[in-house]
C-alpha cells in the first residue's frame, strides 16, 4: 500500500499554519487578506525587538493563499524590523498588484522618500505601542499629519485603555484610522469598554476600520474557536458591515516564536463567514472593503444592498 494512501495533499500543508484542509466556506473571487508578515534574516531585527520569530517567506504565504482561495494581501511591517521597511518591501515587489503595505515610520523621512513608498504600494502607517520598538502615542498625530495627503491611514496597535484615553486624539486625526486585531479587546470587554464604545462610534462615523484578525490572540484559551468571541466579532459587524475586514496574522508570530499554539486558517476564515452570516456579507468583507480602503484597481464595480 502507497505511504501517501491515508494523507491529505501536500499543496495544503502551509508553513507556520496548523491543519491540512480547507475552509468549508466558498471565499469569493478577489478576497483579501489584510494583515500578514514576512521574516527574513537578510534584514536585521530592531535592537529593542521583543518578538525575532523565524523566517516566514512570500512563497511560503502563497502556500495559504492556495489552501484557503485568497488572491490579494496586505503587507504590515512588523515590530522586529522598528521603522526598517526593507523586508516588506521586497515582499512587497514579490507580490506585486495583488498587495499593498503598511509602512511604519519616525517622521524624520522626506516628501520624496515618502512619495517611494506610495509608489512601492502603500497605503498607509502603522503604530503599535503592543510590541512596537518606534513611535509613543505622542508621535501619533504629527506622524498622521505627514501621511494625510498622501490618503494614507494610521492603523493602531495598543491596548483598550489606552485607544479609550485618546479618544479626543483620534477625533482630530485628517486620516482614516484602521484598528488591529479588533482593537485588542478580550472578549469580555464586548459592550463594556469604553473602547469598544468609542471604535464603534468611529466606525459609524465613517472615521475607522476595524481587522477581524488576531481572535486567537484575544480568547483567553487562546483558539479562534472560542464562542466567547462571537459577540465581540458581531458587534462591529452590526454596527458598520462597510468599515469591517479581516486579516490571518500569518504566519502568527507569537506562535512561530513558541509562546503559544499555531492557528488553523482555514478555521480562522470560517469562523469570519460564521459572524457574517452569508455570502454577500462576506464578500463585503473580504473584497469589497479592502478594495476601497486599499486602493486595488478592481475591473467592475461592486454593487452591495444591505438586508432590509
Amino acid at each position: 500500500m502507497s505511504a501517501h494512501c491515508h494523507t491529505e495533499p501536500t499543496r495544503d500543508v502551509v508553513a507556520y499554519s496548523a491543519g491540512t484542509a480547507r475552509p468549508r466556506a466558498r471565499i469569493p473571487d478577489g478576497a483579501c487578506d489584510c494583515h500578514i508578515h514576512v521574516y527574513d534574516a537578510r534584514f536585521p531585527s530592531a535592537r529593542n525587538a521583543t518578538l525575532c520569530p523565524p523566517d516566514a517567506s512570500v512563497a511560503q504565504y502563497r502556500g495559504l493563499q492556495r489552501r484557503l482561495g485568497i488572491s490579494r494581501a496586505i503587507l504590515v511591517t512588523p515590530s522586529t524590523y522598528g521603522s526598517d521597511n526593507r523586508c516588506m518591501l521586497a515582499a512587497l515587489a514579490q507580490m506585486g498588484d495583488s498587495a499593498r503595505g503598511v509602512a511604519v515610520i519616525d517622521g524624520s523621512e522626506s516628501d520624496q522618500a515618502l512619495q517611494k513608498l506610495h509608489d512601492a504600494g502603500v497605503r498607509g502607517i502603522r503604530l503599535n505601542l503592543s510590541l512596537g520598538v518606534a513611535g509613543t502615542i505622542d508621535d501619533l498625530e504629527p506622524l498622521a499629519r505627514r501621511v494625510a495627503e498622501l490618503g494614507w491611514h494610521v492603523q493602531l496597535l495598543m491596548s483598550p485603555d489606552q485607544l479609550a484615553a485618546i479618544a479626543g486624539l483620534l477625533r482630530k486625526l485628517p486620516n482614516q484610522i484602521v484598528f488591529d486585531h479588533m482593537g485588542r479587546l478580550r472578549p469580555h470587554d464586548a459592550c463594556r469598554h469604553p473602547a469598544h464604545r468609542l471604535m464603534l462610534q468611529l466606525l459609524c462615523e465613517e472615521r475607522a476600520w476595524v481587522k477581524l484578525s488576531g481572535g486567537y490572540l484575544l480568547s483567553d484559551t487562546g483558539d479562534v474557536n472560542d464562542p466567547n468571541l462571537d459577540s465581540l466579532a458581531v458587534s462591529f459587524i452590526d454596527a458598520a458591515l462597510e468599515r469591517v475586514i479581516w486579516g490571518s496574522d500569518w504566519p502568527h508570530a507569537t506562535a512561530s516564536a513558541g509562546r503559544q499554539p499555531m492557528p488553523d486558517d482555514a478555521h480562522q476564515i470560517d469562523r469570519l463567514a460564521g459572524w457574517a452570516g452569508d455570502a454577500r456579507m462576506l464578500e463585503r468583507i473580504l473584497v469589497i472593503n479592502p478594495a476601497m480602503l486599499y486602493g486595488f484597481d478592481d475591473k467592475h464595480d461592486y454593487i452591495f444592498l444591505k438586508e432590509t
